[in-house]
C-alpha cells in the first residue's frame, strides 16, 4: 500500500492553497483599480465643479513645488481626471498608476498641514499604487484582453 506522508500531504494542501492565493490576483487588482480611480475621479470632480475656489486653493492652502498655482490646478486635476479612467480600464496601467502616485506624493508634500487620518490615507493610496506598479494591474485589463495579444500576433507575422 502507498499511503502518502504527512510531507506530500501538507505539500498538496499548501499548492492548493498557492493556487487559490494566485487565482485571486486579477480581483484583488481590479478592486484596487476600482477603489483608486473612485477616489482620484471623485477629488477632480470636486475640483472642476467650482474652479475659482479651486484655484484658490491651489494659491493659498497647496503649496505645490516650481509649478504656479494655474498650472498646478490644471496639472492636478487633469491628472485626477484622466489618470483614474486609464487605471481602471488597464489601458496603460501601470503609467496611470505612477502618475496618480506622483499626484498623490505632490498631494502631501504640498500641504503645510496634513491631518493624521488624512496622511494615513495617502499612505493606503500610495502602498496601493506602488503595489500596481511593481506587479502589474493583473490579467483583467485591456492591455492584456485587446491590445497585447495583437502586438503580439503582429510581432509573430513580422519574424
Amino acid at each position: 500500500m502507498n499511503h502518502p506522508t504527512l510531507l506530500h500531504r501538507g505539500q498538496s494542501l499548501w499548492l492548493g492553497v498557492t493556487g487559490l492565493i494566485d487565482a485571486l490576483r486579477a480581483p484583488a487588482a481590479l478592486a484596487a483599480r476600482i477603489y483608486l480611480a473612485q477616489m482620484f475621479f471623485l477629488s477632480g470632480l470636486t475640483k472642476i465643479r467650482d474652479w475659482d475656489i479651486t484655484l484658490l486653493l491651489f494659491t493659498e492652502e497647496y503649496r505645490v513645488p516650481l509649478l504656479s498655482p494655474e498650472v498646478a490646478a490644471v496639472m492636478g486635476t487633469g491628472g485626477e481626471l484622466i489618470l483614474p479612467v486609464l487605471l481602471l480600464l488597464g489601458l496603460a496601467g501601470r503609467f496611470a498608476a505612477l502618475g496618480l502616485s506622483v499626484v498623490n506624493f505632490v498631494a502631501v508634500l504640498s500641504l503645510a498641514e496634513i491631518a493624521p487620518a488624512a496622511l494615513q490615507q495617502h499612505i493606503t493610496w500610495g502602498v496601493l499604487l506602488g503595489a500596481l506598479v511593481l506587479y502589474g494591474l493583473g490579467k483583467w485589463t485591456i492591455d492584456c484582453a485587446w491590445i497585447r495579444p495583437s502586438l503580439e500576433r503582429r510581432l509573430a507575422t513580422i519574424r
